[in-house]
């Protein structure tokens, strides 16, 4: 069974348990929305769980973002997946989904109210598309990789059940595979229909996939309980 198998199951598996415990315990639960930079400009919807367990420290939290991105270098990304031809204008545009699962800590630091350390597991989708109009080249190179981040966040009260939430972090994500047209090149050093003597290390260079995201985002978020 894969990473992605696993995590799948043991969301299914908790998203049953709280159905079965719902007439049992109270849990509240929260959602909203924030924008910012996230190695680009972007968004996430987002969605929390506190009082999960008695006596479970931790609010659980489950986002889904979206990013716009430079994807890298379209001259290269040419030439390490398709070919040397130069001809045509180049037009390119990046994006990324990312799913997140994060636990939040509440800390007592600076005398602040509501403020909390939060870290967990990142999944990252990678698109970039390279368009030479003019030149029959539009292609995409994509990648899946997995990661992990930190930060901190705070709430400011707008009404009884309506916060202002600042936040700021630092995401990690592992390099993997590229992979576009027919060709790509994996970390290990494995590449499939590769062009000329081109490595991973050259595709990796000219490609924009995330690696250290620094993110800072200000949303609202809706208590429903």
């Amino acid at each position: 069974m894969n990473i992605r198998v696993l995590l799948r199951t043991i969301i299914y598996i908790f998203v049953f348990a709280l159905f079965l415990n719902s007439t049992t315990f109270s849990q509240s639960f929260s959602g909203g929305v924030l924008a910012g930079t996230n190695g680009g400009p972007g968004v996430q919807f987002q969605g929390g769980i506190k009082d999960l367990a008695k006596g479970f420290p931790f609010i659980l939290r489950f986002g889904i973002g979206y990013t716009s991105t430079d994807p890298g270098n379209a001259a290269g990304a040419r030439k390490i997946f398709i070919n040397n031809a130069t001809n045509g204008v180049p037009e390119k545009k990046g994006r990324i989904w990312d799913f997140r699962l994060d636990f939040l800590y509440k800390v007592n630091w600076f005398s602040w109210q509501r403020f909390y350390l939060y870290g967990g597991p990142r999944l990252s989708h990678f698109t970039g598309n390279f368009n030479f109009v003019g030149g029959n080249e539009d292609f995409d190179i994509r990648s899946k990789q997995w990661g992990i981040g930190l930060g901190l966040e705070k709430f400011f009260p707008m009404s009884s059940k309506l916060d202002l939430v600042i936040t700021a972090g630092l995401d990690y994500y592992k390099k993997d595979t590229l992979q576009g047209h027919d060709t790509s090149y994996s970390p290990d050093g494995e590449t499939v229909n590769r062009r000329e003597d081109f490595t991973y290390d050259d595709a990796d260079e000219a490609i924009n996939q995330p690696g250290f995201v620094p993110r800072v985002m200000i949303g609202v978020n809706y208590n429903f309980k």
